[in-house]
Formats: C-alpha cells, structure tokens, sequence
C-alpha cells in the first residue's frame, strides 16, 4: 500500500477508492498489521509489567460534564511516571480518560482521534456521541487478545450531546462492553473510593465551578486509600488534569486553574483531613 516515490507520485489506488467512512477498517483491509490488537506477541510467563495509568473520573452537572484524571503512572510497585498525561480530547465534543496499560491506551486514544476524524472528513458531518462510544468499545474488543495477556485498557469515555443538549458519560470493561453512566464515574485503581466520595457530594444541580471541585475531591480521596493513585504534588506543581466540555466545546483548565483547586482543597485538609462531610438526611 506503500506510495511508489519512482513512478508518477500518484496516490496508491486504496486511497481513492471509495469505502467505508471507518478508518479502522480502511487499515484492517490494506495492513491490519498497524491495528494494536492485531500484533503478535512473543511468548511470556505471566503477567507483563508495563507502565499503567490507574485513576480517571467524570461528572455531569447542567450544561455539560467534567472528565479528570490524577497524573501518577504505576509499574508493579514502583512509581513509573509522575506527571503522564491521561486525558484527552477525541474531538470538538468528547474526551477520553486513559487507565490501564499506558502505552497501549495512548496509542488507542490516537487511533481513536484518527478515527473520528476520518468519519467527519469522509461524510461532512461530525458522529452522534452515541457512534464515538460504540466506535470506542469496537477499539476496546479488537484489544482482547491483549487484554487477556495483563494489556489490559479501560478508558472513560465523556462528550457534551449536541443534539440532546447535555453531557454524557460512558464506561467499558476489557471486552467492550459498553454502559452510560448517570451522574458520575471513575475508572481505574483508585476507581472504588473515587466513587465513595463522588457518590456522597455529587448533586444534579451543581455549577461547573462545584463540578471541577468535586472530581478533584474524589482525586484526592483516591489517592488517599490506593497507592497506585496521585494526588497534588505541591512540591513538583504537578496537579490533576481537569477538562470541561460544554456546547462550546472542550476545555482543559490551565495550571493555574487546575492548581488553584487543589491548594483550596489541601487548605481544607489540613483542618479535615477526611474531606467534606455529606449530611446524614
């Protein structure tokens, strides 16, 4: 499939060839061998020590919806990476959230990105947030093989829906099952005490401003509990990546933005350290 550079510099005939508005599948037909789930393995014992990206969360509030992840990156017991970046935007209305096996869920995000891309250039118009997610959870099952041999990548998929007027969240297992969220969401290591505390301060009225403070609340309450989890790192200026999507589009908080929230919240801490406290009725 490769350009003859020797001959006319025409374009091979796959890429004129009308077909699919799938870039996946452009790629399965002409070198599957590029496809992450495709490749071979060489023969191992036990599980693969890889770099892993551990907690991602996400909440909804009136609006649109709020998807953050902490910056840790774990390899067995060992701290792999302090500062990886495991949040980013799919397109103009949506956002993945990265945990698992680090590299491979980077290079999936990228493919995904591509993948969208390709839709909208091929058919002019963008895909409902409905399609992205099934796009995604197609991605997700082509990455079984792996999965089943410790690559495993479960991401957190969230975008505003443009045609019904909010923000949306979707979660997967390692086989692509896919399911929408209500309210909140959190993947990852630390996933079962973010979700504690997001479940004790989530309300459906909240404002962006309270949106953002909470998902950084429950950051901090993961990492609190799992190890694999970081929270601020005041000494390092490494804080939570914290996006925002709304009808205007995707946006991530600046340093300043992003720091500014999680000093507020360590402030708190010294005085709680359990953070907030929920009322009992």
């Amino acid at each position: 499939m490769e350009a003859n550079t020797r001959s006319t510099g025409r374009l091979p005939a796959a890429f004129l060839t009308p077909g699919s508005s799938s870039f996946m599948d452009f790629l399965s037909e002409h070198q599957p061998e590029l496809l992450p789930g495709k490749r071979q393995l060489p023969p191992t014992q036990g599980v693969i020590e890889a770099p892993h990206g551990t907690t991602i969360v996400a909440v909804t509030f009136p609006g649109g919806v709020v998807l953050a992840g902490d910056r840790r990156a774990t390899m067995g017991n060992m701290i792999a990476q302090r500062d990886i970046e495991k949040v980013f935007p799919a397109d103009e209305y949506s956002a993945v959230g990265i945990a698992g096996t680090a590299g491979l869920a980077v290079e999936m995000v990228k493919l995904f990105q591509l993948e969208l891309e390709h839709f909208e250039k091929v058919e002019g118009a963008q895909l409902s947030l409905e399609g992205k997610a099934n796009r995604l959870s197609t991605m997700i099952r082509s990455n079984l093989g792996m999965a089943m041999q410790g690559l495993a990548v479960v991401p957190l998929f969230a975008g505003y829906d443009v045609d019904r007027e909010k923000g949306r969240i979707f979660s997967y297992d390692v086989t692509g099952g896919r399911s929408e969220e209500s309210g909140y969401a959190a993947t990852g290591s630390g996933s079962i005490f973010a979700r504690g505390a997001m479940k004790k301060l989530f309300r459906e009225d909240l404002t962006e401003e309270q949106a953002t403070t909470l998902v950084v609340q429950a950051l901090y309450d993961a990492a609190d509990d799992d190890s694999a989890t970081g929270g601020p790192d005041v000494a390092r200026r490494i804080y939570p990546i914290v996006t925002v999507i709304t009808e205007d589009g995707f946006r991530r908080l600046t340093d300043e933005e992003s720091s500014g929230i999680a000093r507020s919240i360590l402030e708190r801490r010294l005085e709680q350290p359990d953070g907030p406290r929920a009322a009992l009725l």
